[in-house]
C-alpha cells in the first residue's frame, strides 16, 4: 500500500487500480443465492442479480450466454449455486462476479438441506414442548403477519371478529414468498414482538409449492421465532405442509381459519359457559340451603331440644342402674366373704387344741413351759401346770 495524506492524496485511478489488483488475486469460489433478474445483452454476455435468501443483500453477476444456456430456462426466483470469480471494474468502480459454471439447486437437494437443518435445530431443543408458551385466553391485541390483500388475512380477521367482535389486530402486510420474504417477515416479527400490548402473533399465508414455502423454513427466521417471548401461531399453507416455522411456533394451526379460532374465544360459547356456571352455582347454593334447612329441622325434632331435661333423666336412670348394680355386687361379695370366714373359723376350731381340751383332755406343762410327755421323766415333788378346757391349775408329782 501507499501512504497518503491531505497534502498528497491518491488519485481515483490509483485507488481503483489498487482495489482491482487486490481483487484479481482472489481465487474463484462457489456461491449460492436466488436469481432475481436476468438481462441478456448483445455480444454473447448475460447479466443477472444474485440475491441472498435470508437478508436484503445482492451482488451483480455476469457470464457468457453459453454458461447461462446450460441451465436455461430458469424459473422465477430460481435458487442456484455458481462457480464464479470476483472482478473489479476500474472505470466505474463496481464489483461483479464472473460466473464460470451455474447449477440449479433441485428440490431433492433442498429437501435434504431442510432435513439436515431440522435435525440441527431439534438437537438444540428449539422444537421441545417445554419451550412452548400457552396462548392467552383473551389477547389485548393480535399481531398478524400476512401477505398483501390475501385471502389468508381476510380469513383470520373475519373469523376472529365473528368469534369475538371487539378483538383488535396489529397487521403487518409483507411479502410471503420469494427473496424478500424472509427479510420482511423477520422485520415484521421483530416489530410486533417489541409491542407490549400484542399478546399473540399469527404468521400466515395460503398454500403454495415447496419452493414458495421455503422462506418459512429459513434458519434465521426460525431462530428469531424461537427467541420471541410472545406466543406465536403458525398457519402456513395447508395441513399437509410443514415448514420449520410450524415446529418452532407455540401453536401450529392447520389453516388461517383455525388460527383465528385458536387465538380468541367464541363469545357465544363463553356466554353459554357463563350461563351454565351461573346455573350450577345457583343449584349448588339452593342445594346447600335445603341441606342446612333439613339439618336444622332434624335438630329441632331431636328429643333433647323438645325436652332439655331428657339428658338429665336418661343419665339418672343410668346412674341409678349402676348404683343398684354396685350395691348388689357389693352385698354379694360381703355374703361370700362371710361364708368363707365361717368356714375358715370352723376349720380352725376343728384343728385347734382347745377343741381337744373341751372334750375333757388337759395339757401338762413343766415349770419352764415345755410339755410333759413321759411320766417316767417326772420326779416326785416336781411342780406341774395343768391347762384345762377352762383355765389353768397347778399340781405336784406325789407318785410315779
Amino acid at each position: 500500500m501507499f501512504e497518503t495524506s491531505s497534502e498528497s492524496p491518491a488519485p481515483v485511478r490509483v485507488v481503483t487500480e489498487a482495489i482491482k489488483d487486490y481483487v484479481d488475486r482472489l481465487g474463484p469460489i462457489w456461491i449460492e443465492g436466488e436469481i432475481s433478474e436476468i438481462n441478456e445483452r448483445s455480444g454473447g454476455m448475460a447479466f443477472m442479480r444474485l440475491r441472498d435468501t435470508s437478508v436484503d443483500m445482492s451482488i451483480s453477476v455476469m457470464c457468457h450466454r453459453s454458461v447461462l444456456s446450460s441451465v436455461s430456462p430458469l424459473p422465477q426466483n430460481a435458487r442456484v449455486v455458481m462457480y464464479a470469480k470476483a472482478s473489479w471494474y476500474t472505470k466505474n468502480g463496481s464489483l461483479t462476479l464472473s460466473a464460470r459454471e451455474i447449477r440449479q439447486v433441485g428440490i431433492g437437494e433442498l429437501m435434504a438441506r431442510l432435513e439436515e437443518l431440522k435435525t440441527l435445530l431439534a438437537s438444540e431443543g428449539l422444537f421441545a414442548l417445554e419451550r412452548k408458551v400457552a396462548l392467552p385466553l383473551l389477547p389485548r391485541k393480535v399481531g398478524l403477519i400476512c401477505g398483501r390483500n390475501t385471502d389468508a388475512e381476510k380469513d383470520v380477521v373475519e373469523n376472529a371478529k365473528r368469534r369475538w367482535p371487539s378483538v383488535e389486530f396489529e397487521i403487518r402486510e409483507v411479502t410471503v414468498q420469494g427473496a424478500a420474504a424472509v427479510v420482511e417477515v423477520s422485520a415484521a416479527l421483530s416489530e410486533l414482538e417489541a409491542m407490549a400490548d400484542v399478546d399473540v402473533i399469527i404468521i400466515t399465508r395460503g398454500g403454495g409449492s415447496f419452493e414458495d414455502l421455503l422462506p418459512f423454513s429459513d434458519e434465521s427466521l426460525v431462530r428469531l421465532a424461537a427467541s420471541c417471548e410472545t406466543p406465536i401461531v403458525s398457519a402456513i399453507g395447508h395441513e399437509k405442509d410443514s415448514p420449520l416455522l410450524d415446529l418452532v411456533a407455540d401453536v401450529r394451526a392447520s389453516t388461517p381459519t383455525d388460527a383465528a379460532k385458536r387465538v380468541v374465544p367464541d363469545i357465544a360459547e363463553e356466554i353459554e359457559l357463563i350461563k351454565a356456571l351461573r346455573d350450577r352455582a345457583k343449584r349448588y347454593i339452593l342445594s346447600s340451603l335445603d341441606l342446612e334447612t333439613s339439618r336444622i329441622e332434624n335438630l329441632i325434632n331431636r328429643p333433647v331440644l323438645r325436652d332439655p331435661m331428657v339428658l338429665v333423666t336418661s343419665r339418672e336412670e343410668i346412674v341409678t342402674g349402676l348404683r343398684d348394680r354396685s350395691v348388689r355386687s357389693f352385698s354379694s361379695r360381703l355374703t361370700l366373704a362371710a361364708e368363707d370366714l365361717t368356714h375358715v373359723r370352723a376349720r380352725v376350731r376343728a384343728l385347734s387344741p382347745q377343741a381337744t381340751l373341751d372334750r375333757g383332755y388337759s395339757v401338762v406343762q413343766l415349770e419352764d413351759g415345755s410339755l410333759a410327755r413321759d411320766a417316767k421323766s417326772l420326779k416326785i415333788g416336781q411342780k406341774l401346770r395343768l391347762r384345762l378346757a377352762a383355765g389353768e391349775t397347778n399340781a405336784t408329782v406325789t407318785d410315779k
